[in-house]
């Protein structure tokens, strides 16, 4: 039950990550590989979990009435990322940035949509 709490959380904060960049992108800066590989462990679980926040924010906020899948990318996220931990999903980074160094300018939030979100929706 804490685990689903915690990817909840996740989820929620990629997709108000997601809505922000789009409603504001010159105002919010984006995370990518670069700031990713240069950060500390902690740093990199500081990230997740404030993501992970925003989730809890998103799923308090719809209380009884959560939206459906054609309303929000959330139920996705949390479906694709069934299974992860905070720690899982930081090695998946990891690996991921070190084998693509082409790809190091690309947001964090978008790998973990489609590295990690994509496949675990397939299962």
């Amino acid at each position: 039950m804490k685990a689903n709490w915690r990817w909840m959380l996740f989820a929620a904060s990629l997709v108000l990550a997601v809505a922000s960049g789009i409603a504001r992108a010159q105002e919010i800066p984006v995370v990518t590989g670069e700031h990713w590989t240069r950060s500390s462990v902690e740093m990199k679980k500081a990230y997740l979990v404030g993501m992970a926040n925003i989730v809890l924010i998103e799923v308090a906020y719809e209380g009884a009435n959560p939206v459906s899948d054609a309303q929000s990318i959330l139920p996705r996220m949390v479906k694709g990322l069934k299974g992860q931990t905070l720690d899982s999903v930081r090695e998946a980074l990891d690996r991921w940035y070190a084998a693509h160094p082409d790809q190091i300018r690309r947001p964090v939030v978008e790998t973990i949509w489609f590295e990690l979100v994509v496949p675990g929706l397939r299962k």
